[in-house]
């Protein structure tokens, strides 16, 4: 049931998103006041406050929420071409390869450079090792998908799990950082801003045939959609900006299983709605949590993580049981 016109939802998430930057923007160890943050963005400001401002927390305000828009909008097709409303971007197993090779490069000492190229090959490995298994001697399906995806998934979380028993003590808190998500290093945000971007525009232009596939491959057939073809190309889109999210930032869980929920109990079911709503609410979500990761305990920082957990699921909760009221 809609209960939010597009008319409103998208200027209500955009100005949440224009408030939850400028937070991010000013926020922090050292706070920065109103007058300070616009000569910062006008380049009056002092040297020392500008390269606050634009060098460190300006790119990593547009790292998080490239990324956060990324898995959310990676959760959207996920449930859509799984069927599954559990269905999320690290169902197939690629936060659990990344984060195997991604501890791997740790333990054997390598620099951040090393340790991202080994996140990426780790997430795209164990997702083409999920379509390897699931298709067997015959086409795959959804369920067999899902379940090969669920049972890597445990095999890769025990892998971590002796890994990090394994690791030497210096390395485990860059490594359970790493694990529930770190933006420390997170000021390269063109790569997954450009992403989104692409996703998007793809998802919007492809909106109509998911909103028939979501209903089975057999409608989606019967209107002419290359079925096959098209289940994979978009599990390849997803794939890839899972990949690029955990290489950025780590592992985040919820942003791609709640926001994707929240928007459709919000607005309806209408991918046209859906997509670009989510990324928005994903990308300001993520903008939100690392804020507070900054700010809580300043100058400690918390797993960001743990911050999405904290936001997403009450609220979750909450809209559940308004929809559920509503609908009887």
């Amino acid at each position: 049931m809609r209960v939010i016109r597009p008319g409103l939802l998208f200027p209500g998430l955009g100005a949440l998103l224009l408030v939850a930057g400028l937070a991010a923007l000013a926020s922090g160890s050292a706070d920065l006041s109103g007058a300070e943050l616009w000569q910062s963005l006008t380049g009056t400001a002092p040297d020392n406050v500008r390269r606050l401002v634009m060098e460190l927390r300006l790119p990593r305000a547009l790292t998080a929420f490239g990324v956060g828009g990324l898995l959310a909008i990676s959760g959207v097709l996920m449930q859509v071409l799984l069927r599954n409303p559990l269905a999320e971007p690290y169902i197939l197993g690629s936060s659990g390869g990344a984060a195997v090779a991604a501890l791997l490069a740790m333990m054997f000492g390598l620099g951040a450079i090393a340790v991202d190229v080994a996140a990426f090959g780790g997430a795209m490995a164990a997702t083409v090792l999920v379509f390897a298994i699931a298709q067997g001697s015959g086409s795959w399906t959804p369920a067999r998908l899902l379940l090969t995806g669920v049972v890597l998934a445990a095999g890769f979380s025990a892998a971590t799990t002796l890994l990090l028993a394994l690791s030497p003590e210096q390395n485990l808190r860059g490594m359970l950082f790493w694990l529930m998500g770190d933006l420390n290093y997170a000021y390269a945000p063109a790569q997954s801003l450009l992403l989104l971007c692409i996703l998007t525009s793809f998802g919007m232009i492809s909106a109509r045939y998911l909103n028939v596939l979501a209903r089975g491959d057999l409608q989606a057939a019967i209107v002419g959609l290359p079925v096959a073809g098209f289940r994979l190309l978009v599990f390849g889109a997803t794939a890839l900006a899972t990949a690029i999210s955990v290489t950025t930032v780590g592992v985040i869980g919820f942003i791609g299983l709640v926001v994707p929920h929240l928007i459709r109990i919000v607005a309806g079911s209408d991918h046209r709605v859906v997509l670009p709503a989510s990324a928005l609410a994903g990308g300001t979500l993520l903008v939100i949590a690392d804020t507070l990761a900054r700010t809580l305990l300043a100058p400690r920082q918390l797993p960001v993580g743990a911050l999405t957990a904290t936001l997403g699921v009450p609220l979750f909760l909450i809209l559940m049981s308004r929809s559920r009221t509503r609908d009887n």
